[in-house]
């Protein structure tokens, strides 16, 4: 018997992480959807999710009647409407969006790149909050994407400022800004900064990213000003210490 038969067979209230068989099941098919596979027929589900397929179309029905999955009429899956619905209850539930927004907004008319504020999700930094510029060679990224902690300025002010000390990185650390180069895509470069709430808790990373060949020196030095000042003042929107943005943003200036 091999491990699916073990799962498929073994009680749902037995998993190993003490969950419920059937729910990480269904959770996993459900993950197995990306931005660039939006559709996907029974046996790529299977391939993603290593589930037999009768086991898929079992769950199908539930998650379907939930409006989490869409049957497509050539027979393939989609995902359904309900996560549309919760994605604004996940957002609104930082309490964010009005200070952050705006800055974002900001960002994006004035430097015409995009701009992106990311939180830590496990081991994860995921995209709350983004900003398109309308110029068309930009940086495509959505609201929900998913990426490493361990790539991209987003990821290191995030591992600097919302882990523990031993993920920090002294430089990032001291100057409270991060740049990348090609680090998640070989043709992306973004600048990051923390922006703080109350007792110094890290409330995400604020971002600017576009296309590295128009991220050169001139381009960093005043993506990374302006992010300082326009995080310094959301951290003071959220209860935070703005102070180290502020000296991070004089000596960059003096």
């Amino acid at each position: 018997m091999n491990s699916n038969e073990m799962l498929d067979k073994a009680s749902p209230q037995n998993t190993a992480d003490g969950g419920v068989a059937a729910v990480d099941r269904a959770f996993a098919i459900l993950g197995a959807f990306d931005a660039e596979r939006n559709v996907l027929p029974l046996a790529e589900l299977a391939r993603r999710t290593g589930l037999y397929k009768s086991t898929i179309l079992r769950l199908m029905n539930s998650l379907e009647r939930a409006g989490f999955i869409r049957r497509l009429p050539d027979g393939q899956f989609a995902i359904g409407h309900e996560p549309l619905r919760l994605a604004p209850l996940y957002q609104s539930s930082f309490r964010l969006r009005d200070i952050i927004y705006p800055k974002l907004e900001t960002l994006s008319e004035d430097s015409g790149e995009t701009s992106s504020f990311y939180v830590i999700e496990n081991d994860s930094r995921v995209v709350l909050f983004r900003v398109e510029p309308r110029r068309s060679v930009r940086v495509s990224i959505h609201e929900g994407d998913r990426f490493p902690l361990q790539a991209g300025a987003s990821g290191k002010i995030l591992r600097t400022f919302g882990l523990s000390a031993e993920h920090a990185l002294p430089e990032v650390r001291e100057q409270f800004w991060a740049s990348s180069f090609g680090e998640r895509d070989p043709d992306t470069a973004a600048v990051s900064v923390p922006v703080f709430g109350v007792n110094n808790e890290l409330k995400g990373a604020l971002t600017l990213s576009g296309p590295s060949e128009r991220f050169n020196e001139d381009v960093i030095k005043g993506a990374r000003n302006m992010l300082l000042k326009l995080a310094a003042q959301a951290t003071v929107a959220l209860g935070g210490d703005s102070r180290e943005l502020q000296q991070a943003l004089a000596r960059l200036e003096g």
